[in-house]
């Protein structure tokens, strides 16, 4: 049977990485970040929207949304924030959906690894039915500092990021597995293989 695992954690916590860790091994991957750029593809009805509640100053010379631009709004108004996931999440939701109904037609036994940023503060836990919850985890100190480095921020800014979402320390506790992020990508990739290991077992009816 298909196994569906979802991958969680926090801005710079390693989730892409893996994303890609999981998909190396035979995986099927699904990025939601991925998504959600697809949902607001120029002239789509979910662009129309996000255009006429922020304007036309977060669109670009080639009608591609200013992620940046936009995010600078949401980090200051809550209220935009969610007037913006209203509009952005149901349409990942559904472009989600379709990925997995297709991976399931081609390969019934597959394992679906989804990394959902907001999986947790969404409460999808159960939308897609996750055998596995995962959350990739590093320290505050770590997290701050490769926000910074990623983004080329200060760290008052890095700090602001990464609260628009849940603390990790507590999203660990809605886990089926933690994977420590803070060593090397060696040391995680071992991770990710006993994980991975253990999905397809289940997959397989095995204990």
């Amino acid at each position: 049977m298909t196994v569906i695992a979802g991958i969680t954690g926090g801005i710079g916590s390693g989730k892409s990485l893996v994303l890609r860790l999981f998909m190396e091994l035979g995986a099927f991957g699904i990025d939601c970040d991925a998504l959600s750029r697809e949902a607001v593809r120029p002239c789509t009805e979910a662009w129309w929207k996000v255009v006429s509640h922020f304007g036309k100053g977060i669109i670009m010379r080639d009608l591609e949304i200013d992620r940046r631009r936009l995010r600078d709004i949401i980090v200051e108004d809550s209220a935009m924030r969610r007037v913006l996931e209203s509009i952005v999440h149901p349409e990942v939701m559904a472009l989600c959906r379709a990925r997995i109904e297709a991976i399931k037609k081609m390969e019934p036994d597959a394992v679906i690894a989804i990394d959902v940023p907001l999986l947790i503060e969404a409460g999808l836990q159960t939308e897609f039915e996750f055998d596995t919850v995962i959350v990739v985890y590093v320290s505050e100190s770590e997290q701050v500092k490769r926000v910074m480095m990623r983004e080329g921020v200060d760290e008052r800014e890095a700090r602001r990021l990464i609260a628009l979402q849940m603390p990790l320390s507590e999203k660990v506790r809605y886990a089926d597995v933690v994977i420590n992020n803070e060593g090397t990508i060696e040391e995680t990739a071992k991770q990710v293989r006993r994980v991975f290991q253990d999905l397809k077992r289940k997959g397989s009816g095995q204990k």
